[in-house]
């Protein structure tokens, strides 16, 4: 199974408002062109407000197949949330990499995604927060995520490397155990009741 990278983002530290409360955050993230240096902790110039939920080794990087963005954008759109045939930008759900030709369904924890000199391993499906609700603009959006599957997952880096939009990698199958959209099922189930 491969893959491609459509696009790279990164963020800094910024305040968002979250019912009615100033916190920080770098859910937003702006698209990067060249090629981007990525170390242990994640790619060069992405900040994380709060590193016990984001961040780390084992959430160096967040990852989204890029034909989730459509469905957000008829959410927030149905929702009334924006009136326009809005475009999400890339980032715009947090993610450092906008991935082709993959899901949650087919991507299973521990599989490594190999690229020409960077090696990245999927750790975990992206759980919701009130941050994700508040970018996307209405209460039931982290409920969406858990409920459609359509939640990205973070990797780690196993060989640090740099990065270009456009390249292509290869998955390498892990024990192929439990799926991200599994995972994230199984996680989800107290945060919904």
């Amino acid at each position: 199974m491969s893959g491609r990278v459509q696009s790279i983002q990164v963020g800094q530290v910024r305040p968002l408002q979250v019912g009615g409360r100033k916190l920080m955050s770098a859910i937003g993230k702006q698209s990067v062109s060249g090629t981007v240096a990525v170390g242990t902790l994640g790619l060069a110039g992405d900040e994380q407000a709060d590193p016990s939920v984001h961040g780390g080794l084992s959430k160096a990087v967040y990852a989204l197949p890029v034909q989730h963005v459509a469905w957000w954008q008829a959410q927030r759109q149905t929702r009334g949330v924006t009136l326009f045939d809005e475009t999400l930008p890339p980032g715009f759900l947090g993610e450092n990499l906008s991935l082709q030709d993959l899901d949650e369904g087919v991507v299973f924890i521990g599989d490594t995604l190999h690229f020409a000199d960077l090696v990245l391993r999927v750790t975990e499906p992206r759980q919701p927060c009130g941050k994700f609700n508040a970018v996307m603009g209405y209460d039931q959006a982290g409920r969406d995520m858990v409920q459609s599957g359509r939640c990205g997952f973070y990797l780690a880096v196993d060989k640090p490397g740099t990065l270009s939009a456009g390249e292509t990698f290869l998955i390498q199958p892990g024990e192929r155990l439990t799926s991200v959209a599994d995972a994230l099922r199984q996680k989800s189930w107290k945060h919904l009741r």
